[in-house]
Formats: C-alpha cells, sequence, structure tokens
C-alpha cells in the first residue's frame, strides 16, 4: 500500500504543449544576437532543462558565456509575451485534474517562474496548484531532487507520500532521487527513449490513464513499470 496525497507535474510536454511557442521565442532571441534561426525540431530536442541550456545549446555557447545571458533576457522578453499563442493542454490534462482535485497538487518544471506563470495563468490553470516549484526559484534545476523536495514541503506532505508525473528523464531522475514514486508519460516533448531508459516507476500513455494509475497504487502498492 502507499498513500498517495500529493502530486507534483512537469509543465512543458507533460501538462501543456508548449514546444511551437518555446521555439518561436528561442528563435526571436536568437535573431536578435545575429544568428539564424533553427528548426522546430532542433530547438524542441533542447527543451527541458531549463531556458539557459536551452539557448546556450541553440547558440552553440557555454551557459555561463555572458552572451547566453542576454539571449535568455531577449527569450524571456518574448515569451512572457506570448505564452500561449500557440500552447494548448496535453491529452488528458484536464480529465487528470479534475480526477485528482482531491489531492495536493503542484507544478515543479525546469521552466522560469515568470513564464510558467504566464503560462499557467494564460490556460485557466494556476488555481488549480497549490505548489510551484520553477526552473529559477532554487540553485539547482531538475534532475536534483531538491526541486522535488521543496514541492513537497510547499504541499505539506512527506516526499514518500508524493507522486512526480513528467514527460522527461530529468522529472524521473529528480523524482526517484528525492523518494517520490515516479510516473513517465508517453507522447511528450523529450525523446520516449530517453524517458524509458530512465526506468520510472510507472509508464503510462496519457494523463488520463493516471488517477486510475494511482488508485491501483493505493491499492497494491508500487509494482513496476509498464513499458
Amino acid at each position: 500500500m502507499r498513500n498517495v496525497r500529493a502530486v507534483v507535474f512537469d509543465l512543458d510536454g507533460t501538462l501543456v504543449d508548449s514546444r511551437r511557442d518555446i521555439a518561436e521565442a528561442a528563435n526571436h532571441a536568437l535573431e536578435k544576437s545575429g544568428r539564424t534561426r533553427l528548426s522546430h525540431a532542433e530547438l524542441e530536442s533542447y527543451v527541458g532543462d531549463g531556458a539557459p541550456l536551452l539557448l546556450a545549446r541553440a547558440a552553440r555557447l557555454e551557459v555561463t558565456d555572458p552572451r547566453t545571458a542576454l539571449m535568455v533576457a531577449d527569450f524571456l522578453d518574448f515569451y512572457e509575451a506570448h505564452p500561449i499563442d500557440h500552447t494548448t493542454l496535453m491529452p488528458g490534462a484536464v480529465q487528470a485534474l479534475d480526477a485528482l482535485a482531491g489531492h495536493a497538487l503542484g507544478v515543479c518544471t525546469n521552466k522560469p517562474r515568470r513564464t510558467s506563470v504566464a503560462v499557467l495563468e494564460g490556460l485557466g490553470l494556476a488555481a488549480r496548484f497549490a505548489s510551484l516549484v520553477a526552473g529559477d526559484d532554487l540553485p539547482q534545476r531538475k534532475p536534483h531532487p531538491s526541486m522535488v523536495l521543496e514541492g513537497a514541503r510547499q504541499l505539506g506532505v512527506s516526499v514518500s507520500e508524493l507522486v512526480m508525473v513528467g514527460d522527461g528523464p530529468q522529472d524521473v531522475e529528480s523524482g526517484r532521487a528525492a523518494g517520490a514514486f515516479t510516473v513517465g508519460v508517453r507522447g511528450g516533448i523529450q525523446a520516449i527513449e530517453r524517458l524509458v531508459a530512465a526506468e520510472p516507476d510507472l509508464l503510462i500513455d496519457s494523463l488520463a490513464e493516471l488517477p486510475e494509475a494511482l488508485r491501483r497504487l493505493a491499492n497494491v502498492g508500487q509494482g513496476g513499470a509498464r513499458r
């Protein structure tokens, strides 16, 4: 038996399909710095580790390069002004959030706070969550466990009572290192091969499957990952 009191979600690729808006903001920053636009597919492959790494990879710079910081600022300014031009909820997101409304719900994302808030508020999701831990809130981002631990603290639960849900290996690795049960969701922004290789405790095809999966978890214990 596992007592699940809280569920924490990654944002990009898990709750929302934001890839096009992220790519547009990144290309704006690239062009403003005098660089060439990149394909959306290439930019999407850099998503998941936060804006500084995204822009550093796109511009072929070190994340500590001062030029990266300038590009991040341009990226954030553009993205905050256009947070949901093309962003939609992932399939099953509303159903899952409705079904899990009796749990403490949170978001744990490597996305910066200002753009995380813009997306959540723009899509009418912000009021559903009692906690938001964003990529610039703490010294280290996922896969470091500190963000998940902070989410548990904000929600007032033990991390053993928390489930971390995401589409990328960062989500699985941070949740596992913190001591949470981990759920991987196929079909997000990040490559499925990387998600499977991270070995989440449970692997589902859609967020619509999550409420029933957590009910089974509460009844029969942890089990193993389904691939």
